[in-house]
């Protein structure tokens, strides 16, 4: 059997991998409610892995809330490495592939240059610290698994920076946008597709990878591209980090290098503003 089973189907990127899915037909794959299919709850992944037997699992289950995570730090570890320590171990039980998301804030962000799979992780929040402890639980159980580090995640779906930004442009004539945090946006979909090409693949060069959309941007680029391409009339004023101090401390440099990712896979990556233009289109 070949199935696949997605856990965190109810976020955005669940829900842009069973958009693709359906798209290109895929039947043999599942996406459980998070009430079947908790990571913490070691009785229902027994469950789900007797009744699925996967060849595939894409962990996209996570605590994402950056800056509430620097108060919530037993739950953010508990989901975000024990959750993911306890999918490892049943991957490696019923012998299946994991593929299991994490983040650009892995890295302190203070290197000027595209970072790779092999520079010093570094985190400087309680989030990206408890998304690489993840990373080391798959690292330490499985031999078989596909990490795919992301930034700056938007979609149709969930919370996100796209409609945060819609939101407040219909609400105000002015906003003020953080333009020292220099990264790239990411669009939920291209990484489902990216995932889903993985799996065809069937090659089993195992390790991380990092994925996110061409091009750099910060904060401030990305609001007034967003403003720009939906027609809305808001002015965006640029401000430095320190003019907006936040709970969490966040990278200021945490473009990431994909070039592992396409050569290994043949992936073309689209540029950043235009899977933006795609996204508004279709919201």
């Amino acid at each position: 059997m070949n199935n696949i089973v997605v856990f965190g189907a109810s976020g955005q990127l669940g829900q842009c991998l069973k958009r693709t899915a359906d798209a290109q037909g895929m039947t043999a794959i599942y996406f459980p409610a998070e009430s079947e299919a908790d990571i913490l709850n070691k009785d229902a992944l027994k469950q789900i892995f007797d009744t699925y037997q996967p060849a595939w699992c894409i962990n996209c289950a996570a605590y994402t809330a950056v800056d509430k995570a620097e108060d919530n730090i037993d739950l953010a570890r508990k989901i975000n490495k024990t959750g993911t320590e306890n999918l490892s171990t049943f991957c490696l039980e019923y012998n299946t592939v994991l593929i299991h998301t994490s983040t650009d804030f892995v890295f302190k962000g203070d290197k000027a240059a595209p970072l790779n799979e092999s520079d010093v992780a570094e985190p400087v929040n309680v989030y990206g610290l408890t998304k690489l402890e993840g990373e080391l639980a798959v690292t330490k159980t499985l031999e078989k698994y596909y990490i795919l580090r992301t930034s700056w995640l938007y979609s149709e779906y969930g919370n996100n920076f796209v409609k945060t930004m819609l939101k407040l442009g219909s609400e105000r004539d002015e906003l003020k946008i953080i333009a020292d945090q220099i990264g790239t946006p990411t669009y939920a979909m291209d990484l489902a597709r990216c995932i889903l090409q993985i799996i065809s693949a069937k090659d089993k060069a195992y390790g991380t990878y990092h994925f996110s959309n061409e091009g750099v941007a910060s904060w401030y680029d990305f609001a007034k591209a967003i403003f720009d391409i939906s027609a809305a009339k808001v002015k965006v004023l640029p401000i430095k980090t320190s003019e907006y101090p936040l709970p969490a401390v966040r990278p200021a440099y945490s473009v990431m290098d994909k070039t592992k990712i396409k050569q290994t896979f043949g992936i073309e990556i689209p540029y950043w503003r235009d899977s933006l233009i795609t996204c508004i289109s279709k919201l």
